[in-house]
């Protein structure tokens, strides 16, 4: 693991897991295609500028959170990333609530994928909350944020398809 993936132990984040019809391919193409992730990163309202080699470690996509107008300028970065095993680590920043560490992880089963996300904060007013009551809401919302991810791979599975 990259120097800031070991900073943050995610071991006791709950894990969110989703299945989908999508071919393991599909769904990692959507993750990286940084322009699709506020089509399914909940709480993120547009994609303002990604780097050219994203998802490479180190690199950014540059978002927006909230609703207009009361949005909010920040960036996520990979710490880490295999492609080979479809994992991803990333570093996003919400201001002024902190940083998050994201670990997603894509694997085939049989008719299609599982997609697994755990995230935890790592910095800022966030980890002042007990870690319990952290993991409760990012359930929820991961939840969504895989559901949403989900859809998109199938949409564009169905689309090959046709």
């Amino acid at each position: 693991m990259g120097a800031d993936a070991t900073t943050h132990d995610l071991s006791g984040s709950a894990p969110v897991r989703w299945t989908t019809t999508a071919p393991p391919e599909r769904v990692w193409s959507v993750i990286e295609d940084g322009w699709t992730y506020a089509a399914w990163v909940v709480g993120a309202s547009r994609v303002r500028s990604v780097d050219e080699s994203w998802p490479a470690e180190g690199t950014q996509l540059h978002h927006s959170v909230g609703v207009w107008p009361l949005v909010r300028n920040d960036r996520t970065s990979v710490v880490e990333v295999d492609p080979a095993r479809m994992r991803i680590v990333l570093r996003a920043r919400v201001r002024p609530f902190g940083t998050q560490l994201v670990e997603i992880d894509v694997a085939s089963q049989a008719e299609g994928s599982v997609v697994t996300m755990r995230e935890d904060a790592s910095g800022g007013l966030a980890v002042l909350a007990p870690r319990p009551l952290r993991q409760v809401g990012l359930t929820l919302r991961n939840r969504e944020a895989l559901r949403r991810l989900c859809l998109l791979a199938e949409r564009e599975t169905h689309a090959e398809e046709a």
